[in-house]
């Protein structure tokens, strides 16, 4: 199974060019990152072009994290930022050739209007991204590191996905989140194997190299191999020590595909 690093948590003390050339110098096999704007995006499809690796998507902008947002686009009073951070959000993605646009839903009372605003806003987006080749994800997200999140069930962005009837509208499986709100992953990647549009991984409670807590990965992603998934899985963790490079040893324990 290959991997792809997620340089929003890893080798951050780079700049996202250097990232992307570290990472693909300790084997990763793809990257994604999630709030890339701040670097040209010329600079980083150079990256891209110069290692061959792919980038495998991005978030929207979070808003204004001081005043506590957390995504933008189930705000009911927020619609012309969501907006313009999903157009920001694709125009980035296209010309980069990111695979994919993470639409952060933010902190909401789960009433129908903020339900409504971000069915509303996906709509909005796969319309623009799916005519670049852009997939747009959702990610089911715990409350307990960010409380108040709209979307923290499978089962919950799996009615969105229904509601918004778009084909480019996935779900980001993401382990860490769904086994502290939920568990039982197996089978819930399985009964929702058709709507997942990404996976990623982390240690359990930590956030740390998915090499200790309690998920066995390796069994875990054996299953999911078995249920047909063969694209990058992210590893989305904050290195224990600060610096990736001291905690890259559980690639070993995974068997990956040839990234060449």
């Amino acid at each position: 199974m290959m991997f792809s690093a997620n340089l929003g948590f890893l080798f951050t003390d780079r700049s996202l060019p250097d990232a992307i050339h570290a990472a693909k110098a300790h084997g990763f096999g793809a990257v994604e990152c999630h709030f890339p704007y701040a670097t040209p995006s010329g600079d980083v499809r150079s990256a891209l072009d110069e290692t061959g690796l792919a980038m495998l998507g991005l978030n929207t902008v979070p808003g204004d994290t001081q005043a506590g947002d957390f995504g933008l686009c189930a705000l009911p009073d927020r619609t012309a930022d969501a907006q313009a951070a999903i157009s920001q959000a694709v125009d980035y993605a296209a010309a980069i050739g990111a695979g994919n646009v993470h639409v952060m839903a933010g902190r909401t009372d789960g009433g129908e209007k903020a339900e409504a605003a971000f069915r509303a806003n996906l709509a909005h987006a796969c319309e623009l991204a799916a005519p670049l080749g852009i997939g747009v994800l959702i990610e089911p997200i715990n409350r307990r590191d960010v409380a108040g999140y709209h979307l923290s069930r499978i089962e919950h962005a799996a009615e969105i996905l229904a509601a918004v009837g778009h084909p480019a509208l996935r779900i980001m499986f993401d382990c860490y989140h769904l086994q502290i709100t939920q568990g039982d992953l197996i089978r819930r990647f399985g009964a929702h194997r058709d709507l997942i549009g990404h996976v990623q991984i982390a240690g359990v409670p930590d956030r740390g190299e998915p090499d200790g807590g309690e998920l066995h990965y390796p069994n875990l992603i054996a299953a999911f191999r078995d249920m047909g998934w063969s694209t990058p899985i992210g590893a989305e963790y904050k290195p224990r020590t600060g610096r990736t490079e001291d905690g890259l040893d559980w690639m070993t324990a995974f068997p990956q595909e040839s990234a060449a």
